[in-house]
């Protein structure tokens, strides 16, 4: 029985069948952190998801056409935040080293 949640692996490809005509996409790598998250959040700070980056150091967000952040939380109290801005049919690319 595999435990955990259900979630894509995490990697810089995208998964199959994303049809990116109706998707916006923040993605990244973070490149000097061990275990870290990153965290959306909305134009005006407010929280809206969180991931756990893949052991290659990928995250990936399908977000609302905006202005966004990712917040890197790292080990040792290390917190990044990188402006973000999702646009209807791209992937917008973010590497961060933390």
């Amino acid at each position: 029985m595999t435990q955990g949640c259900a979630a894509p692996e995490q990697t810089i490809a995208l998964p199959a069948g994303i049809d990116l005509s109706t998707q916006a996409v923040i993605q990244g790598v973070v490149s000097g952190a061990g275990t870290a998250y990153a965290r959306l959040l909305d134009h005006s700070g407010e929280f809206t998801g969180e991931v756990v980056v893949s052991d290659e150091g990928v995250f990936r967000f399908f977000a609302a056409p905006g202005d966004w952040t990712v917040r890197i939380i790292a080990g040792g109290g290390v917190t990044k935040d990188v402006p973000a801005q999702a646009r209807l049919g791209e992937v917008t690319q973010l590497a961060v080293a933390v």
